[in-house]
């Protein structure tokens, strides 16, 4: 039997795409719920903490809550309630 070996790498074209995202944004926060969590506001503020729970409206409860401005930590709190209409987005602060 013949071994061919394969022809080496062509450095001229792009790297393949990333995979597609699977899951969707309801998987995703119903998998966060009770992990530390990143709440972005429209006003720019940052709020990190353990996501206790949040509702359709995006109303959210987070425990051992740090809020951060421009990168820095201005207050902590031991439970916080934020308004669903000020979440810009929420993101995993760990790996998931």
């Amino acid at each position: 039997m013949d071994e061919q070996t394969p022809p080496p790498p062509d450095h001229d074209s792009p790297p393949p795409p990333p995979p597609p995202a699977s899951g969707s944004p309801t998987e995703f926060l119903k998998g966060v719920v009770g992990k530390r969590v990143i709440v972005r506001l429209t006003s720019g503020v940052d709020y990190r903490g353990v996501l206790s729970c949040l509702d359709g409206y995006m109303n959210i409860a987070l425990e051992q809550t740090e809020e951060h401005v421009n990168g820095m930590i201005t207050n902590r709190y031991g439970d916080a309630f934020i308004r669903g209409n000020n979440v810009l987005y929420i993101s995993a602060a760990e790996a998931l």
